[in-house]
C-alpha cells in the first residue's frame, strides 16, 4: 500500500496535472492548512507547545493523561501556569485513627465480611429510607482520591416518584433496543444467568436512586472570567467513589445496583438539567431488599486467583 501511495505522488509530481491544475489545487490545500491550523488552537489554546503524540510521553519525559500528552518540561511554555489548587503549607498526617478495631487483622477482617456480604440487589422493598442516610454515604464516596484533588464527580441523589418514573422511562425505552438490537448475541446470552432485561422495574421501587456524573472538566476563576480546568482521570476518580459509595451503603445496612444504561447518558443528563461537562457513568437504586428478593447463587474467586505475590 505504501508502495502504491508512493508511486501514485511520484506521477503525480512528474506529470502535467500538477502544473494544470494547480489554481485549483493550491487554495485548497492553503484552505485545508487553515482549518486544522484553527480547530487545532481552538483545541489547544496556547498549550499547544505541550502536545506532543509519538513517541510517548514516558519516552519523552512528560506523562500522558486522559488522552492529552504533556510534556514535562514547562519551561518553553507561551503561558505561565498556575495550579487550580491553592498552594498550602503541607500538614503533619500520623495514618488511620478511626479504625473498625484497634487490632488491624481483626478490622480487615471485619471490613471484608461487610464487603462479601454486598450483593447486587434487583427487586426492592417499599420501606422508607431516610435520605440523610443516603447523602452522609455519598458524602463518604466525596472523600474519595481524584487526579491532582479535581474531584471531578457529581451524585444526583432522586427521590420525587415522578422524577423516578421519567428516568425508567428514559432507561426501559433504550435497553429495550439494547437487547433487542446493539447488544451482542454473547452479550444477553451471558446476562441471562442473572435473569436481567430491559425492563427495570427497581428504578421505581427503590426509595432512592443516585446518578453518578463524571465531570470531563471545571471551571476555575480567572480575571477573563471562568477558565476550564483539566481534570485528570475523571473516569477513575469517579469510579473509585463509586466503589467507596456503594461500601459505606453497605455499612449502613442499604442495598444497591451497580447499573450501566448503554445510551442513556444524554437523555438522563438533559432530564436532570445537568451541564455539558457532566458525563453518566452509572445508576444506583438504593433501598431494602424485598422480602421475596433472590439473587444469583455466585461464587467470588478466592484469594489465591486474584493476587500475585513478588
Amino acid at each position: 500500500m505504501a508502495s502504491y501511495l508512493e508511486d501514485l505522488v511520484d506521477s503525480l509530481i512528474s506529470s502535467s496535472a500538477l502544473v494544470t491544475y494547480w489554481n485549483y489545487i493550491f487554495p485548497v490545500l492553503v484552505g485545508l492548512y487553515l482549518a486544522i491550523s484553527l480547530y487545532d488552537k481552538h483545541r489547544y489554546g496556547r498549550n499547544k507547545k505541550l502536545r506532543i503524540t509519538e513517541p510517548a510521553a514516558s519516552e519523552k519525559g512528560g506523562s500522558k493523561l486522559d488522552g492529552i500528552e504533556y510534556v514535562g518540561d514547562l519551561e518553553h511554555a507561551e503561558y505561565d501556569p498556575v495550579p487550580a489548587l491553592e498552594e498550602k503549607p503541607h500538614i503533619p498526617y500520623t495514618g488511620a485513627t478511626v479504625t473498625l478495631a484497634k487490632d488491624p487483622l481483626e478490622a480487615a477482617n471485619q471490613f471484608y465480611a461487610i464487603a462479601n456480604n454486598r450483593r447486587s440487589v434487583r427487586k426492592f422493598s417499599s420501606r422508607p429510607v431516610d435520605v440523610t442516610i443516603v447523602e452522609r454515604c455519598i458524602q463518604v464516596a466525596g472523600t474519595a482520591p481524584s487526579g491532582a484533588h479535581t474531584e471531578p464527580w457529581t451524585f444526583c441523589l432522586v427521590s420525587d416518584p415522578s422524577v423516578k418514573a421519567s428516568i425508567r422511562e428514559i432507561i426501559e425505552a433504550e435497553e429495550f433496543v439494547n437487547y433487542s438490537q446493539r447488544m451482542a448475541k454473547q452479550w444477553v446470552t451471558d446476562l441471562r444467568p442473572l435473569r436481567t432485561d430491559h425492563v427495570k422495574e427497581y428504578l421505581t421501587e427503590a426509595p432512592h436512586l443516585v446518578l453518578v456524573f463524571k465531570q470531563t472538566y471545571g471551571y476555575k476563576s480567572d480575571e477573563d472570567g471562568p477558565a476550564k480546568k483539566q481534570h485528570y482521570y475523571n473516569e477513575i476518580s469517579t469510579s473509585i467513589a463509586t466503589g467507596m459509595l456503594l461500601c459505606a451503603l453497605q455499612c449502613a445496612g442499604l442495598s444497591s445496583l451497580v447499573t450501566t444504561p448503554l445510551n442513556c447518558g444524554p437523555a438522563l443528563r438533559t432530564l436532570l438539567e445537568r451541564p455539558p461537562n457532566e458525563k453518566l457513568l452509572v445508576v444506583l437504586p438504593v433501598g431494602y431488599p424485598a422480602d421475596d428478593c433472590t439473587v444469583p447463587d455466585l461464587q467470588r474467586k478466592p484469594l489465591d486467583d486474584i493476587v500475585v505475590r513478588y
